[in-house]
């Protein structure tokens, strides 16, 4: 968290440097090589309005939808910068000779800012479609302890109504009960800021209908139960409520026998007030085979001392975008950021999301939901 100031003072760093280069730019071009302060009073305004106007445009997309445009706009202006620092460096190196004439045509910076401009289009693209598309990825867990083959299928970050509504998520559903698991977990973060109750409604209805051998379970995340939840039309309670009503296990700081020799532990989220894990631990037969559903990857250490079998999380959404994940993982901000683990007798599951929050890109990672086989020896 101490992270994110620095991180919005970079992006609107290069924000306003990147819009003021542009406009100097476009007044240079339009200029054609004469000096502002040779024109009139009048001619100056002139160049000045049609200098700002298309950068006037492009600010006032970022400040109607910021988190859209925002993105795409930052990696423009980076691989500008890249494309033209490398460009002017490798144009200094080749000799030239000294009376050879200047070719004209497109500037260097134009030239680098059309290819950059490509670039990232297509970069961006792409991002966008990893964002608002859902994957299935499969683990398979080995264990020594007498336990029956589970095939537990994963979801987490569904953020209902960033990317589908309640009928999307029935359907992806559908999906998942394909697979033919034998109990689905949710790892927190079942609503998003903005969702609306009818597709929260709509969403526990979908979770009823769906056969597993030994049920749904749910844990709450920091957007579930946190202050994110301001916007919406119904509380947390009523989240609760709605899932309990429809056949949901609602964790909080709890622990079941869910089948033969395993237990399922629930967690609240780290944003809440809850219990230690090995409060939770002493009370499961400990030669039992132990989930534990904890939405954020961030108490990996307690939870190996404590011998739990399997952990599963979410919150990262794999890190979002790219360099984000490598920065996280370097300044230690979660225990992991995406994947699978193994710390002594432990295995750590964490889940890039199904669906994405606020940012609408995703780039060096996916949106998914996870199948995961536990096989005894």
């Amino acid at each position: 968290m101490y992270l994110i100031p620095f991180l919005f003072a970079g992006i609107f760093c290069v924000l306003v440097l990147g819009f003021r280069l542009l406009y100097t730019h476009i007044r240079d071009f339009l200029l054609k090589g004469k000096d502002i302060k040779s024109l009139e009073k009048k001619e100056q305004r002139k160049v000045f309005f049609k200098a700002a106007i298309p950068v006037f445009i492009l600010v006032l997309l970022c400040l109607i939808r910021p988190y859209f445009w925002i993105v795409p706009f930052i990696h423009w202006f980076l691989f500008w910068a890249i494309f033209y620092g490398v460009a002017f460096v490798v144009i200094k190196l080749i000799p030239r000779k000294k009376d050879a004439p200047k070719k004209k045509g497109p500037t260097l910076y134009w030239v680098t800012g059309a290819v950059a401009l490509t670039l990232a289009v297509v970069y961006m693209s792409i991002s966008y479609f990893l964002a608002h598309n859902v994957y299935e990825t499969k683990y398979q867990v080995t264990t020594d302890k007498d336990v029956p083959p589970i095939r537990i299928a994963l979801i987490a970050d569904t953020h209902i109504g960033s990317n589908f509504n309640g009928d999307g998520f029935a359907e992806i559903l559908k999906q998942i009960e394909a697979q033919d698991p034998d109990m689905l977990v949710i790892a927190g973060d079942f609503v998003d800021d903005e969702t609306r109750k009818k597709d929260m409604i709509r969403c526990c209805e979908a979770l009823s209908q769906l056969k597993t051998t030994y049920g749904i379970y749910y844990v709450p995340g920091n957007h579930d139960a946190g202050y994110y939840g301001f916007l919406r039309d119904f509380t947390y309670d009523d989240l609760i409520s709605e899932l309990t009503k429809n056949g949901v296990t609602v964790l909080q700081d709890q622990g079941l026998l869910a089948g033969d020799n395993f237990y399922v532990i629930g967690r609240r989220d780290r944003s809440m007030q809850r219990c230690p894990i090995s409060t939770l631990t002493a009370l499961a037969d400990p030669s039992y085979f132990t989930i534990v559903l904890d939405h954020q990857p961030n108490d990996y250490q307690a939870e190996a001392e404590e011998n739990c079998d399997l952990v599963l999380a979410g919150h990262t959404h794999g890190g979002h975008m790219f360099p984000i994940a490598q920065i996280a993982e370097y300044f230690d901000i979660n225990d992991a950021t995406y994947g699978y683990e193994k710390r002594d007798n432990t295995v750590f599951i964490v889940t890039s999301g199904m669906a994405n929050w606020a940012i609408e890109f995703k780039s060096g990672t996916i949106c998914e939901y996870c199948i995961i086989d536990v096989i005894p020896r």
